[in-house]
């Protein structure tokens, strides 16, 4: 007797041929890799666009809801934080509201980073949803489903 269980190869087809979990990541990673190429020449990361994107606000944000937003717990925002708070693209002000707080503010030198990264995301998104042969909307909505 094994004392290892086999698993049949047929589930492994079916997990790979099924699974919702591998096939976002695959697509995650994918889509990583296209935008940090296209957003290279900006100074930026599909990441770092994306969390600037985020406090692109009227008002400098708490670190909770930005965080809850990109779907990364506190200590990793942080740490994406730092590369931008050190180039000058993102402030981290104490909130006055709650002391133990942190806000996020766009400074005008990342926003004007910010402002020449759109064009090309625009672009390249453009791009992967002219290309797509499913519905770019019906897979928003299902990605927005499962991640809330």
């Amino acid at each position: 007797m094994s004392m290892n269980p086999v698993i049949p190869y047929s589930t492994t087809i079916h997990v790979r041929d099924t699974c919702l979990c591998l096939h976002t990541q695959r697509a995650a990673r994918a889509l990583a890799r296209r935008f940090d190429a296209a957003l290279k020449p900006a100074g930026l990361t599909n990441q770092q666009f994306s969390l600037m994107m985020a406090l692109n606000r009227p008002e400098p944000p708490p670190m909770g809801p930005v965080a809850r937003l990109l779907a990364m717990d506190r200590t990793t925002l942080t740490a994406a934080l730092k590369p931008l708070a050190a180039r000058g693209w993102v402030a981290i002000e104490p909130d006055t509201k709650d002391k133990r707080g942190k806000r996020l503010r766009l400074t005008a030198e990342g926003a004007d980073a910010l402002l020449g990264a759109v064009p090309i995301w625009k672009e390249l998104h453009g791009m992967i949803e002219a290309g797509m042969e499913s519905d770019p909307h019906l897979l928003r909505r299902g990605l927005i489903e499962v991640s809330v």
